[in-house]
């Protein structure tokens, strides 16, 4: 529950629990705020236990964790049987080396179909877009209405 609190923040928590509760009282706070604690887990496991024996035998190996979407999915992905053929018989980084070696061996050899062969040549048609475009004409320049401003 408090995995990500560092030292400081317990240490600030303590120096404020002082201030506030003082130093005569403070364990009795931590002992009603503890017993409350404990007394919400239990309910929560009481709550549990209740479901899953309102479910049946069929949801017994039902989770709580199971209803967040991302554990759901992560579940679903590993223990699918149809999903692991399909992931085993796809492998993504196999196809890209071949697609980039296949492209690699085509510039080598200089087919001038090739798209690193395209690009090693310069294209001689179509617009240069590094170049800045002309400046207009005066007369196509549009008047500045100091009104419209």
């Amino acid at each position: 529950m408090f995995n990500d609190i560092g030292a400081l923040e317990l240490v600030t928590i303590v120096v404020l629990g002082i201030l506030v509760f003082g130093p005569d009282k403070l364990p009795k706070v931590i002992q009603d705020v503890t017993g409350f604690i404990r007394k919400i887990r239990a309910f929560s496991d009481s709550a549990k236990h209740d479901i899953r024996s309102e479910l049946g035998p069929e949801f017994k190996d039902f989770e709580f964790e199971d209803l967040n979407p991302k554990t759901f999915i992560r579940k679903q992905l590993t223990e699918n049987e149809d999903l692991k053929e399909i992931r085993s018989s796809f492998d993504l980084r196999k196809e890209l080396n071949d697609v980039s070696d296949a492209v690699k061996s085509s510039a080598a050899d200089g087919d001038p179909a090739s798209p690193a062969a395209a690009a090693a040549t310069p294209a001689v048609t179509g617009p240069d877009l590094l170049k800045k475009p002309a400046a207009p004409a005066v007369d196509q320049r549009s008047r500045f209405d100091a009104d419209a401003t």
